[in-house]
């Protein structure tokens, strides 16, 4: 059987490891594994969930609808944007599919940073795309535009803060590089962070209605991450009607759940939920960096809710990733970004306590 050629030079995108995963090879307790891989909410979900999903349980063989009205209608509160700024995805990546289906082929190309969310690339590839990245991880401003300058590429990503290492661009730098761009380029900040980002520094803060001005500009955001909903995939993109038109093109019919749908509704009521959650992280992610410099390595200061440590060449990070794994405590390790680091979700205080244990034991 052939297959369509640009499947070639694309790598499968390696999600964390499940806790199903260290159960079936390490016979370790589900109960005992801790995972720190994946950026989930360590506390879970709003309690008010549950019981929308048991009220919703009676009516979940029935497809939901479809218009997505009062989901947009609570984005549009939210935010302060018009119900036709807004088109919902399954987890704000189906919206990235959408945006490379609808602006790339073989003669296009698209901009990143040097280390940034995979799917970006493996979308864009699967289309025929160009790949350029930046020589930095960080989003400089005098690198982008000398790419963009040189390439003129369709679509450029600001992943602000940054996955997978967690640094963030300042509003002001984000504009200042949407402004330098002329309208045939797609500038897409992806946003799906962005709760801590706001409230570790204003200045990094960047909402939909800060871009709606620009034509060629989408803001991704989701509820998988502050909101604690990654395992109902619901993410959104917001940008002027016109280009939310043209996307809904690619949009298949019914592409979340019908209980997906009804919390993500009643995820926008209550934003209580958020604030515990960035709460916590706030006061656990001190611990952190504190417990890297106390033992002598990197850590990039994250505006989110993980953080990305980096080792120099008497530590290996693969190594170090495999002998956790064994004891029970999942973390992603970025060799596969190229770097010699490993990124972990701060958790709770009773599975930060177990990691670094394990981790002081590991590299002893």
């Amino acid at each position: 059987m052939k297959f369509n050629k640009v499947l070639e030079n694309i790598q499968t995108y390696e999600a964390g490891k499940p806790i199903e995963l260290v159960v079936r090879e390490f016979g370790i307790a589900a109960k005992d594994v801790v995972k720190l891989a994946s950026n989930e909410n360590p506390i879970g979900t709003n309690p008010a969930i549950a019981k929308v999903i048991r009220s919703n349980a009676d009516i979940a063989h029935l497809y939901p609808d479809d218009s997505m009205f009062e989901l947009k209608a609570a984005l549009s509160r939210k935010f302060n944007v018009q119900d036709n700024n807004i088109i919902i995805g399954a987890g704000s990546d189906q919206v990235i599919e959408f945006i490379s289906r609808a602006l790339l082929d073989e003669n296009a190309s698209v901009l990143m940073s040097a280390v940034t969310f995979a799917m970006y690339e493996i979308y864009a590839k699967q289309m025929g795309a160009k790949i350029l990245r930046t020589a930095s991880y960080t989003h400089k401003y005098d690198e982008f535009m000398e790419a963009y300058r040189m390439h003129r590429p369709k679509i450029i990503y600001l992943c602000t803060p940054n996955n997978p290492t967690g640094d963030a661009t300042s509003k002001e730098e984000v504009l200042k590089i949407i402004d330098a761009v002329d309208s045939d380029t797609l500038v897409v900040v992806d946003g799906a962070y962005m709760e801590y980002a706001a409230a570790k520094d204003p200045q990094y803060a960047i909402t939909p209605n800060d871009l709606l001005k620009y034509e060629n500009v989408i803001y991704l955001g989701t509820f998988s991450k502050a909101h604690g909903l990654g395992g109902m995939r619901v993410g959104y993109g917001i940008a002027q009607a016109e280009l939310i038109k043209e996307l809904h093109k690619m949009r298949p019919p019914f592409n979340i759940s019908t209980l997906s749908l009804a919390v993500a509704i009643e995820a926008c009521k209550d934003n209580s939920f958020v604030e515990e959650s960035i709460a916590l992280h706030q006061e656990q992610i001190k611990r952190y960096e504190a417990f890297a410099e106390e033992q002598g390595f990197e850590y990039i200061e994250s505006y989110t809710n993980f953080i990305t440590y980096m080792f120099d060449e008497t530590m290996d990070a693969t190594k170090i990733a495999d002998a956790l794994l064994k004891r029970g405590v999942i973390i992603r390790n970025l060799a596969s970004y190229g770097l010699n680091a490993m990124r972990i979700t701060i958790g709770t205080v009773k599975q930060n306590d177990v990691f670094f244990k394990h981790f002081l034991e590991v590299i002893a």
